[in-house]
């Protein structure tokens, strides 16, 4: 077989799709993980729009609804009443938000490759060596397993990308001091299965998503969320629970010659707004399209992917942390704009359309060769 002309380091959601991506366009990739096996928990649980649409052709997308759960919109709720109430069902005219965890949208992707022949290799660490007019050349796990060269790198190997730190791009952005406390737990509640739940409170805000019938995830900026949660529900032992911290970043630059940085590496956001993995796998789409042009010189592929994903990027992340810093003020002022605009907001179809194609991925062009 000849000799893959890509590497892509990191086989999560963005790493995936862009193997996926390039074989459909011819293009032989290899793709290389660290982890000895996929993650066992899922971040990310909501497929957008964009996603589905960039995925229709591979027949992931099908899979996906199969498995998935449609919800119909957000609701906001304030002192134990709804405030407001975005609908989401008229935001595409085929698909909607489709609740699917990560770990089931990686192995979809995953079967999806190994139908084509294409195999993740585990246990494998990538570090860029070094590249000129020629190649990128890359060692494998730390050079015991050798050195080879590439036309390019696609590197999705996560926030604390080894490429991005190689390469000396700059991460600008800025980060919360609080940590954000995460479950996934049975819940017996009122609240609807068929929307998403934003609870806002004096000192923070609660986000809530059944995953099914029983299991919900729950967010939060406070400690303690379980203890907040409306009259008359009842929570079991969590099934998982964890903590992390929320940061606005987006790497100075996401391609150098002939590496180009994806998902994690090249941009990260708040989870408010739904939009992680559906960027990263956009990042996926475009790389690929952008790099499998006919006649195209790789780094001038990946000039262009930089150009355009770069504004891209900056313009998501942007909006995310806005939304996040106002659904989470506890600033008094902040929260009477909040109770008199969103209602407002919702009864205004122009604006809550704008809300929801964020959310939907459809706030700027998809990528096209």
């Amino acid at each position: 077989m000849s000799q893959p002309s890509v590497l892509i380091a990191g086989a999560g959601p963005t790493g995936l799709a862009a193997a996926l991506f390039l074989d459909i366009r011819g293009v032989k990739a290899r793709i290389v993980d660290s982890a000895l096996q996929a993650a066992p928990h899922s971040r990310a649980l909501v497929v957008n729009p964009r996603t589905l649409d960039l995925l229709a052709d591979t027949g992931v997308t099908e899979r996906m609804l199969a498995e998935g759960r449609r919800i119909r919109g957000v609701r906001f709720h304030e002192n134990g009443e709804v405030l407001a109430t975005v609908e989401a069902a008229s935001m595409h005219p085929r698909y909607g938000l489709t609740v699917l965890s990560q770990e089931r949208s990686e192995a979809l992707l995953t079967e999806a490759l190994l139908a084509r022949n294409i195999h993740v290799e585990r246990g494998v660490r990538a570090g860029c060596v070094g590249q000129d007019d020629a190649e990128v050349r890359v060692a494998l796990n730390g050079a015991s397993d050798g050195e080879d060269g590439y036309a390019a790198v696609f590197a999705a190997d996560g926030a604390h990308s080894d490429f991005r730190k190689t390469l000396e791009i700059g991460f600008s952005g800025s980060s919360y001091p609080e940590p954000w406390p995460l479950y996934d737990l049975p819940l017996e509640t009122t609240l609807d299965l068929d929307h998403a739940h934003v609870m806002f409170f004096p000192e923070g805000m609660i986000f809530l998503l059944a995953l099914n019938d029983e299991i919900w995830r729950v967010i939060s900026n406070m400690p303690h969320p379980l203890a907040k949660l409306p009259a008359g529900t009842v929570s079991s032992e969590p099934m998982w629970e964890s903590s992390f911290h929320v940061a606005h970043r987006v790497a100075d630059r996401c391609a150098i010659d002939r590496i180009a940085l994806g998902g994690d590496a090249a941009h990260v956001h708040s989870p408010v707004g739904a939009r992680g993995m559906n960027l990263g796998i956009e990042d996926a789409a475009a790389f690929a399209m952008y790099f499998a042009v006919p006649g195209a010189r790789p780094m001038d592929a990946l000039e262009r992917y930089h150009r355009e994903r770069h504004a891209v990027h900056k313009g998501v992340v942007r909006r995310v942390h806005a939304v996040t810093s106002m659904a989470r003020s506890s600033n008094p002022l902040v929260a009477r704009l909040r109770h008199a605009a969103l209602p407002w907001v919702s009864h205004m179809p122009a604006l809550s359309q704008r809300i929801l194609r964020t959310v939907a991925g459809l706030d700027h062009p998809a990528p096209t060769p």
